[in-house]
């Protein structure tokens, strides 16, 4: 069975700490597959916001997820402190993807939990259409 792999960036110009909720756990008593990828579009969030933008507003334009990859590296369980690192890269004409390292801390150790990319286009929700990616968009989001 062929896998996803998933190769990040080696340089993240940003990183958030995300406690694991109660609420994050499947009935496998660990985080499921649908929390991860809630962790992960937090980390966006918290990522864009630290540039100012948010989804509905960067720059002019909004973001729209095209596709989502996450490829599994260890469990995550309830009040698990982790460190999850994003960076943006492979722009082109209307996006980008946005790369997530999730990693578990132990004792000042990192445990790498799970690598993630999500592909995002620019968009305008109200005309329903790809909209360009700006130029200070790419600027601010590699070179912070």
């Amino acid at each position: 069975m062929e896998r996803i792999k998933i190769d990040l960036p080696e340089h993240f110009n940003f990183s958030t700490i995300i406690k694991i909720r109660i609420t994050d756990l499947n009935y496998g008593g660990h985080v499921g597959n649908d929390s991860f990828l809630s962790l992960i579009h937090e980390a966006r969030q918290q990522f864009l916001n630290n540039f100012g933008y948010s989804e509905l507003n960067i720059e002019n334009v909004s973001l729209i997820m095209t596709d989502a990859s996450i490829e599994f590296k260890k469990e995550l369980n309830y009040k698990d402190e982790i460190k999850t690192s994003v960076a943006a890269s492979g722009f082109d004409k209307y996006g980008f993807d946005i790369f997530y390292k999730l990693e578990i801390i132990n004792d000042q150790n990192l445990i790498l939990a799970g690598k993630a990319k999500t592909g995002m286009f620019c968009y305008d929700y109200q005309n329903k259409k790809l909209m360009i990616v700006p130029e200070k968009l790419k600027h601010t989001l590699c070179n912070d």
